[in-house]
């Protein structure tokens, strides 16, 4: 399967879940979650979408990019928003406080999936 399908079809998938767990965060959390843990799963929905749509972005314009470095995005893209997204779920789930600790690797994995993206567009 060629990179740029390969890319729109995870930002795709990362888009409908997020939708679906945005709906379920706002329609089967509010009573269950306080404020403070809804808006953390919040933060989680709203980066899960904002990097789907990178990698919509990024599928996009496949043709034209430096693949090695716009398949390093992808993947970063990807392990970024399932260890960012994927431990703000599980804390304002579970209430676990210490995977606050690893939010920020996910973090680390997104912004070096920016700065990949941009080595692409820049053709080095």
């Amino acid at each position: 399967m060629d990179l740029d399908r390969i890319l729109i079809a995870t930002g795709a998938i990362s888009a409908f879940l997020g939708v679906g767990l945005g709906a379920f965060g706002a329609h089967g959390l509010r009573k269950r979650l306080s404020p403070d843990m809804l808006a953390v799963f919040d933060i989680g929905v709203r980066y899960q979408l904002v990097h789907a749509l990178a990698l919509l972005a990024a599928g996009a314009a496949a043709s034209r990019l430096s693949a090695g470095a716009l398949t390093a995005a992808g993947v970063l893209f990807v392990v970024g928003t399932v260890v960012f997204s994927g431990s703000l779920y599980v804390l304002a789930l579970s209430g676990r406080k210490w995977l606050g600790a690893i939010t920020p690797l996910g973090g680390l994995a997104l912004l070096a999936g920016w700065a990949s993206l941009a080595w692409a567009a820049l053709g080095a």
